[in-house]
Formats: C-alpha cells, structure tokens, sequence
C-alpha cells in the first residue's frame, strides 16, 4: 500500500495547485500554449547538480546537454527526453534524475532541449533523437533510451523508429509514458476521476499539435501502434492513478505477445510519473532505474 506522501500529501498538494487545469479544459489548453510560445520558460541545468560535469552545444538550433560523471569514467550513453505534454520545459526533477542516473551508472546523459508546441511536431523530434541516440553509441559505446510521460512517447517512439533503421536500443526506460495520443481507450474514463494531474480535454489539444502533419495513430505519433517485434527490452513504470496507465497495460501486453524482454512495473494508486516524486515509492522507482541499467552494463561489457 502506498505511503502517507504517495497517498495523500501528494495528490493533495496537485488539487489544491489545480495541477490538471491546462489538461481538462481545451481552451485552457491552447492559451497555455500560446503563453509559453510568447513566453517561453528556462530551461538551464540547476547549478546544484551533483557527480556530474554539464556541458552544453548547440546544433541545428537545439540546445544539447552532457551530463558526464564526474570522475571521468564512462560505461556508455542515455538519451533522456523530458516530460511536459510537449508544451513544457525541462524541469528540475528532470535534471535530477538524470544527473543521479549519469553520477551513478557512469553512463554520459545526453539531454535534449528540443522544440516544444506550437514549434516542435514528432515528425521533427523523432529522427533527431535517434541520431542523437545513433551519435551517443558511436561515441560512448552501449546506449539506452529514457523519457517521462510525453517523453516517453518521444524515447518509445525512437525506439520503434532506430529498429526498423536496424538499430536495437539494449533497454528504453519508461516512466508513465504517453502511449496513444488519441486518449481513446475506454478504460480512461473510471480513471479520470482519480487523476489529480492529467485530464482528456486538453490532452487532446496537445496531443493534436504535437503529431503535426502526421496521423495521430501513427507510431511516430502514438508508439502503442507500432510493431513490438524485434523492439530492445523496455522498463515500464505506471501508477493507477494516471490516466495513461490504460494503454500502459495495453503496451504490456502487447510487448509480452512480440516477445519483448519486459520489466512492468505498475503500482496501485500512485500518480502520473510517480518515479520523480519526493515519496518513498520514488526514490524505490529511482533505484530500480539505477540497479537495471547498471545490470545491463554490465552483460553488455562482459559479452565485448
């Protein structure tokens, strides 16, 4: 059973701040859309970051982190893209994570700043992130995927996209991840009333303006629609309190019926992206991410 903080502290504190006001309501929705493209947030690496040296580059007009350990040791390399419903920006918790993912896995962190909505479309992130990943393995030998919730959507879907260029990614890492950005899995709504922090309304909107020119099926798009065969192994983490822990069941089994090496985790009652939580269950959702990416260093390295 979750804990006084994933249970009441948590989702108390996302009701009172109306977390979800800019997911329930479309007109909502698009006004904050246009806030951020006139008044867009920082973006820059908290100065606090420890074991980890930052650099930054800029290239094709994003700007592109490394976050390199410290002690000048690296094992390979992880893209992480960062949650926000691609509207927006890179925040702390983002940064802490994957500072604490480079600093203890030796693994050197390639984060990237890229183009949020209206401006950014799948269609235009997908292949860059799959160079950028393409790029990381070249350079830093085993490299791994990793994303939060709209994220998600974005290191799955590079995934899908590096496989069938004939790239396996040895593991992408998923926490609440953004599956179908249609929101149309009828087991959404008895979920919904339980959510503090997303909503379909204006899930919707961003979704729409994220899949650009594309279908909103299109695996790009919604990675749920994508063939799982011949798909690197995936780590999962849901909450049932999050309205994408529907189609998270359904990647599932899907991942399973394709044969793909699946590590689930699902937690009843905890929230959207509950590994980023000051909550004990987060910090046990962190350590896992930390424990499985370091096994998989280290059967890569043993087998070269």
């Amino acid at each position: 059973m979750p804990g006084v903080m994933s249970r009441f502290v948590i989702p108390r504190f996302l009701r009172v701040t109306r977390r979800n006001r800019n997911y329930v309501d479309a007109a909502r929705a698009t006004a904050h859309v246009r806030e951020r493209a006139l008044r867009p947030l920082a973006y820059g690496p908290p100065r606090t970051l420890r074991g980890v040296e930052v650099s930054v580059e800029h290239d094709r007009g994003w700007p592109i982190y490394t976050l390199t350990p410290s002690d000048g040791i690296s094992r390979g390399g992880l893209v992480y893209a960062h949650g926000g419903g691609w509207v927006g920006e890179i925040a702390s918790q983002h940064w802490q994570l994957a500072a604490r993912i480079a600093a203890q896995t030796h693994l050197v962190v390639t984060v990237p700043i890229y183009p949020l909505i209206p401006f950014g479309t799948a269609g235009e992130v997908i292949p860059r992130f799959a160079e950028l990943a393409t790029a990381a393995g070249e350079r830093y030998g085993p490299t791994f995927l990793a994303g939060d919730s709209a994220g998600g959507q974005i290191a799955l879907s590079t995934a899908l996209y590096l496989r069938d260029a004939g790239h396996i990614v040895p593991r992408t890492m998923l926490i609440s991840p953004a599956l179908d950005l249609t929101l149309e899995n009828p087991e959404i709504d008895a979920v919904l009333l339980r959510d503090p922090w997303l909503g379909r309304d204006g899930g919707l909107v961003f979704g729409r303006m994220w899949s650009g020119e594309l279908p909103m099926k299109d695996p790009l798009v919604s990675p749920l629609f994508g063939d799982f065969g011949g798909l690197g192994p995936l780590t999962v983490f849901t909450g049932t309190d999050d309205i994408l822990n529907p189609d998270a069941r359904l990647l599932a089994a899907k991942a399973r019926e394709a044969g793909v090496d699946l590590d689930y985790h699902e937690e009843p009652g905890l929230v959207h992206v509950y590994p980023l939580t000051p909550s004990p269950e987060g910090a046990a959702a962190r350590r896992r991410i930390i424990t499985t990416l370091r096994a998989e260093l280290d059967a890569a390295h043993s087998i070269s």
